[in-house]
């Protein structure tokens, strides 16, 4: 006779037996041989071995489901609505955000039109209206494709930090402590200089997210004198805001004893583009790097900027100031960060989402899914 073990063994793609008391079922929205493939036998055998394990199993497509106390799901977006095609798909991507009722909240982690779009305040407006659609609290933090790109003649040769103090005026203005979104949630602001920099806590977790955008962190040339020399006065007050709000983030998470920590920014770091490039991110990585091994405990980085969905291990970095280019991670042969984790959103063309579930009961505590948007599939060309 063949034993329930038997039948977890089997099926171990669809569940996973978390501890005694625990279990993940997952149920995948494209395959068609979920449960509905199983023999009338195997599946009265798996559905008692279900109640048996649980007083209460919720299934729900595309999703897993876990009971461990405390844990919670949020989305992840980022580098959407770049041109008037990809405008129209966003409330697709919306909508399948709301649907989803396990959702606590969902982060933008920027670039909200693109580099060569103009940046006048009626897109602001607009995308400000975008964001406060949504059922859930929503969380933006700034790319450079709405400020420090500005300066581009397709972009209306705008005074990148005179855009900046605009965007604060619109999405994080200090005195409202409040995220965007339909439900609102409450925020930590870092100044009324920086008002953009904000921290959270949720389900013991701690969330920061940082004005850390592209275009090596505000520091690429504009070719106007009068813009750069500004734009590296501003970096060099940011870059220490930045470092000190990271920091006290990760202060508060081993006061409290946190479960884990997650950082949002616009820019990817460890882009394959110039060295040059680069220079402007090696401060915050070093503190990154220190802060995370001190914490021990997981660490996330999300960026968006070179709209490439990816999950990898960066860390420990590995910086050549003289090199043309810096090497790829996979490259390095030191052993890496195993708490730290860098998760990069899907950006334009792919309006899709990252749904994120935080398990405390999982030693690895995120658990990252691909949510693929139906409505919002590309129609590939053979």
């Amino acid at each position: 006779m063949t034993s329930i073990a038997d039948y977890f063994h089997s099926f171990r793609a669809k569940i996973k037996i978390a501890d005694a008391n625990r279990l993940i079922v997952t149920c995948n929205r494209d395959n068609r041989g979920s449960f509905s493939t199983l023999s009338t036998g195997a599946f009265f055998m798996l559905k008692k071995s279900l109640l048996l394990f649980t007083a209460l199993v919720s299934l729900s497509l595309g999703s897993s489901v876990s009971l461990a106390a405390g844990g919670f799901s949020f989305a992840l977006v980022g580098d959407q609505e770049y041109d008037a095609a990809q405008e129209a798909l966003f409330p697709n991507l919306r909508n399948d955000i709301d649907r989803d009722t396990s959702i606590r909240f969902v982060v933008h982690d920027g670039d909200i039109k693109s580099g060569s779009s103009p940046c006048t305040d009626e897109i602001y407006q607009t995308r400000y209206n975008d964001f406060n659609a949504f059922a859930k609290p929503f969380i933006y933090v700034p790319g450079d494709n709405e400020w420090t790109d500005c300066h581009r003649t397709k972009a209306g040769g705008y005074d990148p930090l005179e855009r900046l103090n605009k965007l604060r005026s619109v999405f994080f203005k200090y005195e409202d402590k409040m995220t965007l979104g339909t439900q609102k949630m409450a925020l930590k602001r870092q100044s009324v200089e920086f008002p953009e920099n904000v921290t959270w806590a949720s389900g013991g977790v701690t969330f920061v997210g940082l004005n850390v955008p592209g275009s090596n962190n505000g520091l690429s040339a504009t070719t106007n004198n009068t813009y750069d020399a500004a734009m590296k006065a501003d970096y060099d007050k940011r870059n220490a805001a930045n470092l000190a709000f990271l920091k006290s983030a990760f202060d508060s998470a081993k006061k409290t004893n946190k479960l884990g920590l997650m950082v949002i920014i616009q820019a990817n770091p460890w882009d394959y583009i110039p060295t040059t490039e680069l220079t402007g991110y090696q401060d915050f990585l070093t503190l990154l790097e220190s802060e995370t091994r001190a914490f021990g405990k997981p660490v996330v980085l999300v960026h968006g900027d070179s709209h490439y969905f990816r999950i990898d291990k960066p860390l420990p970095n590995a910086f050549d100031p003289a090199a043309e280019f810096q090497k790829f991670a996979w490259e390095s042969t030191e052993p890496r960060l195993e708490n730290f984790t860098r998760v990069e959103t899907f950006g334009t063309v792919n309006v899709h989402w990252l749904k994120v579930t935080v398990d405390p009961a999982d030693p690895s505590l995120f658990t990252f899914r691909q949510r693929i948007v139906e409505k919002n599939k590309a129609t590939v060309t053979q």
